[in-house]
């Protein structure tokens, strides 16, 4: 099967919930579009393994960096064409709307970003939620609005109350990705590394944990330390190699050999 098209997303705005999770290994990609998921957030190197679209065929892949990692709207136009060449299948762009703008020009399907802006967070007062406020509801809203204006298909609306996003999806026609943003965005958008239970770190409260990675590295590296242990004590105590883990060859070998080295060594 292919990925669906941007259009097969708007179209099914209200009428089906989809999954989308940011990976960041090919093993998350296979694991993610073997469960079902339908949309993956991907480090751009990931579009041009080809592995990627061998192990998720089906997935609508968004490729993204922070925009100032690429630059500015010439910078951020190089980053997408080899990118959508390579079968991306839309770009994620928190870069200026004149970007959004020139992208959406070029064809380029682009989903900005509103709500708590990790890269832009100081305008916002920080990692909180934005929009609980008539303000800063306010600014989501004009956020979306100038958006789907400068060509926008989607954005990612976060730590937004749930009540201001259903407000803002009833009157949008962009497609919403929900990350802590409630039910009301088209699309439900975490982390793998926090489904798995593999973050060491703050856990985001809209976060739901799935599986105990971490606890599992725990007992792998203990496993692994005791493993290499006892490598060690024999290596130490002279009890590796042992005999079955030695090659040799033929007595009379070993005796010409001596020979030879007793004359020109």
């Amino acid at each position: 099967m292919a990925p669906p098209t941007v259009r097969d997303l708007l179209d099914a705005r209200g009428n089906h919930q989809f999954a989308m999770l940011r990976v960041e290994t090919i093993e998350e990609a296979e694991a993610a579009a073997r469960a079902g998921v339908e949309l993956l957030s991907v480090p751009p190197s990931m579009i041009f393994d080809g592995r990627f679209r061998e192990v998720a065929p089906d997935c609508f892949a968004f490729p993204g960096e922070n925009f100032y990692e690429i630059g500015g709207t010439e910078a951020f136009l190089r980053w997408a064409f080899p990118l959508y060449k390579h079968g991306a299948d839309a770009f994620y762009c928190s870069g200026s709307l004149a970007t959004v703008r020139a992208m959406a020009d070029h064809g380029l399907p682009v989903c900005g970003h509103v709500g708590l802006i990790p890269s832009k967070r100081t305008w916002t007062g920080g990692f909180k939620a934005v929009g609980k406020t008539l303000e800063t509801a306010q600014l989501v809203w004009n956020q979306c609005k100038a958006l789907e204006a400068a060509g926008a298909f989607a954005v990612e609306i976060e730590i937004v109350p749930h009540s201001i996003t259903r407000l803002i999806a009833e009157r949008t026609a962009l497609f919403l990705i929900s990350m802590g943003a409630g039910k009301a965005g088209h699309a439900q958008y975490l982390f793998a590394e926090d489904v798995l239970g593999q973050n060491r770190g703050h856990i985001p409260r809209h976060a739901k944990v799935y599986a105990d990675f971490k606890g599992e590295y725990d007992r792998l590296q203990r496993m692994r330390v005791e493993a290499l242990g006892r490598f060690a004590r024999d290596v130490h105590d002279g009890d590796y190699p042992a005999p079955q883990h030695l090659v040799d060859c033929d007595a009379a070998v070993v005796e010409a050999f001596r020979d030879w080295l007793h004359q020109v060594a």
